[in-house]
């Protein structure tokens, strides 16, 4: 539970110590420094400074049993891969963390060769040391370049994008797995064009972890949080979980099992500029391979379930 509590508010704590040393004057040359280097340093665009010890450290270990994760299917590293995952959650996603940004749960150990890089928003690369976390984790940017950059340095390199972004964490509510997915076709694109094998990946428990406040389209709530999505590229699910000393209120994610299934992947022939019939026909294996995963394992993970998977968008 500490180590859910120190990774779920590392932005803030990284904000508040930046801001604290800033208070003594004898370091000001070396912040300074650092706010230029992180200005010119280009690493979240290329791979970023993956660690594997730290990616192995225990810290990792203890956040993943706090709600298991595991997967299944084998991978050769003779190529490059694009894994989509889904469903987003309320919050960042915590199954993809354990994943594909640690060796918590042995992704090395499975899939021997394959060098996972996690991608996430540019914008949390602006946050002091919070930022060199990320790079040590081997997570980069979601941009299209460090995506090109990262599936182009040879076989066994693979990407991880959370493919539903945004508009899919406002639809994350408690046994339901609604994706947007259908107008979704960029990172099919991407992986045409460096002919990188799609592998889709369903995380059950996902979206059962935080409780949000109902927000159905057409409500208020829902409107202003695509007004905001809108201007700031990102939205505010209004969400609540636990709290330290209680299991009722907080912010804290509750503990519930987290299952990510890597499904089988789907080659594809590499094309330059594919056309959007190729696009989209390689999206209708993509499909199929996900609803297979969920009708493979939604009695054994989704038991709880209030609904079927469904694509709203």
């Amino acid at each position: 539970m500490l180590a859910v509590a120190v990774w779920s508010t590392s932005f803030v704590l990284a904000t508040v110590a930046w801001l604290l040393l800033w208070s003594c004057p004898p370091l000001w040359p070396l912040l300074a420094a650092y706010g230029l280097w992180i200005w010119l340093d280009a690493s979240p665009e290329h791979g970023g400074r993956m660690s594997p010890w730290f990616r192995a450290g225990r810290f990792w270990r203890y956040f993943a049993e706090y709600y298991p994760a595991s997967y299944t299917c084998d991978l050769p590293p003779d190529r490059p891969y694009v894994f989509g995952y889904h469903p987003h959650g309320a919050s960042p996603c915590r199954g993809a963390m354990c994943t594909f940004a640690t060796e918590a749960t042995g992704f090395s150990t499975q899939f021997p060769g394959i060098v996972p890089h996690l991608l996430t928003l540019a914008s949390n690369f602006h946050i002091p040391f919070y930022r060199d976390v990320l790079l040590a984790l081997g997570i980069c940017s979601v941009s299209k370049q460090s995506c090109s950059n990262i599936l182009s340095s040879g076989p066994g390199q693979a990407i991880t994008i959370v493919v539903g972004g945004a508009a899919e964490s406002l639809s994350a509510h408690p046994g339901t797995a609604d994706l947007t997915l259908r107008k979704r076709l960029g990172f099919i694109k991407v992986a045409i064009q460096h002919g990188a094998d799609l592998v889709p990946v369903f995380s059950f428990g996902e979206n059962d972890i935080y409780q949000q406040m109902p927000n159905e389209k057409g409500t208020t709530v829902y409107t202003l949080q695509k007004k905001f999505q809108n201007v700031f590229g990102f939205t505010l699910p209004l969400f609540h979980g636990r709290g330290l000393l209680n299991y009722n209120l907080g912010l804290l994610p509750y503990r519930r099992r987290i299952v990510a299934v890597i499904g089988h992947p789907i080659h594809v022939a590499r094309s330059d500029k594919p056309t959007l019939e190729e696009v989209r026909r390689v999206q209708t294996q993509y499909i199929d391979e996900l609803l297979r995963i969920w009708n493979t394992y939604k009695d054994e993970f989704a038991r709880t379930r209030r609904r079927e998977l469904s694509i709203i968008e």
